[in-house]
């Protein structure tokens, strides 16, 4: 399986169960299982709530050393993703 980024928060989606479901329970090829479960987004929030929602996972996971450097990632990615891109 190709790495495919969460359109939403950024995060790879490595195995199915990653992978978000649709309203039908199909499975979701845009977005992962923590930010689209059941058909919606779990949360209403802007990008830069995202971007905060998203960096103690960064620095819990290793991918970054600390906060500012996991900002400047988020910062980096996530307005090139389909949720944020336009808007």
């Amino acid at each position: 399986m190709n790495k495919q980024l969460c359109q939403s928060c950024g995060m790879p989606m490595l195995e199915e169960n990653m992978f978000g479901k649709n309203a039908d329970g199909s499975k979701n090829e845009d977005y992962c299982c923590y930010c689209y479960p059941n058909g919606a987004f779990s949360k209403d929030e802007t990008m830069e709530e995202m971007i905060e929602t998203c960096i103690p996972f960064m620095i819990e996971g290793g991918t970054c050393k600390d906060k500012e450097a996991a900002r400047a990632m988020l910062m980096s990615i996530l307005p090139n993703l389909k949720r944020w891109k336009n808007k």
